[in-house]
């Protein structure tokens, strides 16, 4: 009996040491399983009154331009994770122990069933977009004249469903929202969440004829109010701004490219050579508007040497307690307000400094 009992003990044991093993390799596995979720993780910056592969980011033709110093950097984000990656879920326990970086569910970044093709395409075009925005501003801040229209591209799967396109045609001018005119892609988008999922009234010009529509509106899992309309800005400016900088996607460049283009076409220096970043997307009036992944933005900032960050107000909440040493964040609402911040420090003007709003205490 003795005997067979210490037998029948090391026969558990060796059963407990196999199921050891088998929970141990399961967990192993687990870690290099891909997980449902995009990393971000901060990325790199760039002087948009610098060059970029030996080569001017902003260059001007049919138009005086003046020497510049410091740095208006723009700032990136990276993106891990599909379609266009993969997070695995070790990436994701390393992200949980860096607060540099974030996870999030992948549908709140890309709709279900993008492709990585589709996520180049539509990085490639919000640059393009936000490019010739970002002249438009810098115009808007200089009081130089050019004309734009704001027209209807086409419509998503959900517009159609909520039937968007029974009362909007492609091509439509979109003039004014809710009975206050617009001029950019910020100004609607504001007008649409405070419809809060009521329908929206928008003013188009169709034909020569100036039409009031009744346009649906839909809650988004960001927490945000789409119509679903693809917008497409026309420009026409006076003279040429080219824009340079390869392999970098996106709207929220729009703020810094504006502040770049304003220092390449103003005599003296904006910054006076002081190491700036920042972020923000902008609408041909100079409204800044948020943008995503601003703490790994104001890390990746800090880490490359930026000394002053220009953050949009609406974002400064995303920023609590996440801001490092070494960098100061100032909020700002529009373009001239960015300018403005940018040359107190210049100036040394604190009593300025002091009345702007505090972001991410």
């Amino acid at each position: 009996m003795h005997e067979n009992s210490r037998k029948g003990s090391r026969g558990m044991r060796i059963v407990r040491a196999v199921s050891g093993v088998t929970a141990l390799g399961i967990a192993l596995s687990a870690l290099v399983i891909p997980s449902p979720y995009v990393m971000e993780s901060p990325g790199p910056i760039f002087n948009t009154i610098g060059e970029d592969d030996g080569e001017p980011i902003i260059t001007v033709n049919g138009h005086e331009t003046y020497e510049t110093d410091g740095s208006l950097n723009l700032t990136t984000v990276f993106l891990n994770g599909a379609p266009t990656s993969t997070v695995r879920v070790a990436d994701m326990v390393r992200a949980w122990f860096d607060g540099s970086r974030d996870i999030a569910p992948q549908e709140l970044i890309y709709p279900s069933g993008t492709t990585a093709d589709e996520v180049q395409q539509m990085n490639s075009a919000q640059m393009t977009s936000s490019q010739d925005l970002a002249v438009a501003a810098a115009l808007d801040q200089l009081d130089e004249d050019y004309a734009q229209r704001l027209s209807v591209a086409d419509f998503t799967p959900e517009a159609q469903e909520a039937g968007t396109d029974d009362v909007l045609q492609p091509e439509d001018e979109v003039v004014a929202a809710s009975g206050e005119e617009i001029t950019g892609i910020e100004g609607l988008r504001e007008a649409v969440n405070e419809a809060a999922g009521e329908p929206v009234e928008l003013t188009v010009q169709r034909d020569g004829d100036e039409l009031d529509v009744e346009v649906p509106t839909y809650l988004e899992a960001d927490g945000d109010y789409y119509v679903g309309i693809m917008l497409q800005n026309t420009f026409d400016f006076p003279f040429e701004v080219d824009i340079r900088l390869n392999d970098v996607g996106g709207p929220s460049a729009g703020l810094m490219f504006t502040l770049g283009i304003i220092d390449t076409l103003t005599s003296g220096s904006m910054t006076g050579g002081e190491q700036w970043a920042g972020t923000g997307t902008v609408d041909p009036d100079g409204r800044v508007g948020p943008i995503g992944g601003i703490p790994q933005k104001v890390v990746g900032a800090a880490d490359q040497g930026a000394q002053y960050f220009l953050a949009p107000q609406d974002n400064c909440s995303d920023l609590e307690g996440r801001i490092p040493g070494g960098i100061d964040v100032y909020p700002v609402t529009d373009v001239e307000q960015a300018q403005q911040t940018v040359e107190a420090v210049r100036e040394d003007d604190e009593d300025f400094l002091a009345g702007l709003p505090s972001c991410g205490e």
